[in-house]
């Protein structure tokens, strides 16, 4: 039987899929090979699935040491306790992703595979890039267009781009067309890899705060910005610019996240 088919037989009733849920299910055995063979998986592997639907891409994981699967839905949840009950390395979980505490699942080194909701990308992403047992690999499938904004450079960097490069690596692997999806959304997809690494040493907090106030009025300079925030009066940060090498007139998109760093700690320096 193939994917398709045998997602729709779960689908009877005529309010499921759940649009307002992001309910749209691999269906293609080549998109789900190029998602597992992006994480590398192995015998050893720990998995925590997000929103893992019926099963498509959870039984692609089974040959993983251990499989948290994170449903939201009841009838899903149910669906998968059903197809994976004889699967003793597989841990369904009836919970919310967006209310769920990490930390209780007990996890040490692990991987994050997962077909996400689109609504929830920004958030996913920040929570697992900022909590402190972060995962070793994060392989996601996200809205194309989203996944571009992620890797761009600047001068096209956004807010999501500089959060994401802080924490880590992120790599668009391949694009996927709607055709792989059921129920088909409006948009193609794309597998984004981040590999979360600690690469800059200032205070998180004091990075966050910096960049949050220049991306204030995106069209507007980056010292108007700061300025407007109150982060730093017009004239001190002129001076500041001038040590750091950036123009007055230079727009927060335009900073790399190195810029950033050595602007957070020229700011907030005792």
């Amino acid at each position: 039987m193939s994917l398709f088919k045998e997602t729709k037989k779960y689908f009877e009733d005529e309010k499921y899929p759940l649009r307002q849920r992001g309910q749209n299910f691999l269906i293609t055995e080549k998109a789900i090979e190029k998602i597992v063979n992006t994480a590398n998986l192995d015998h050893n592997d720990t998995v925590l699935e997000i929103g893992s639907g019926t099963g498509n891409l959870t039984k692609f994981l089974l040959k993983a040491k251990k499989i948290i699967a994170i449903e939201i839905d009841n009838f899903l949840y149910n669906v998968l306790k059903e197809k994976f009950i004889d699967q003793e390395n597989v841990i369904i979980k009836n919970e919310d992703i967006r209310d769920l505490q990490l930390k209780n699942l007990n996890l040490e080194k692990y991987k994050v595979i997962a077909n996400i909701p689109f609504n929830i990308t920004g958030f996913l992403i920040r929570k697992l890039l900022t909590q402190d047992n972060k995962p070793e690999l994060i392989v996601l499938v996200i809205q194309k267009q989203v996944a571009q904004r992620i890797i761009a450079d600047p001068p096209n960097n956004s807010l999501l781009s500089i959060s994401v490069k802080f924490f880590g690596q992120p790599e668009i692997i391949s694009y996927l067309n709607k055709n792989h999806f059921w129920p088909r959304p409006k948009v193609d997809s794309a597998i984004l890899k981040i590999k979360p690494e600690k690469k800059y040493s200032i205070n998180k907090d004091i990075f966050f705060k910096t960049v949050k106030a220049g991306f204030l009025h995106p069209r507007k300079y980056l010292l108007n910005n700061l300025s407007i925030s109150g982060i730093i009066e017009k004239e001190k940060g002129m001076k500041v610019f001038k040590k750091i090498g950036l123009d007055n007139r230079i727009r927060a998109q335009e900073l790399s996240v190195q810029d950033w760093v050595n602007l957070a700690k020229e700011i907030f320096k005792k």
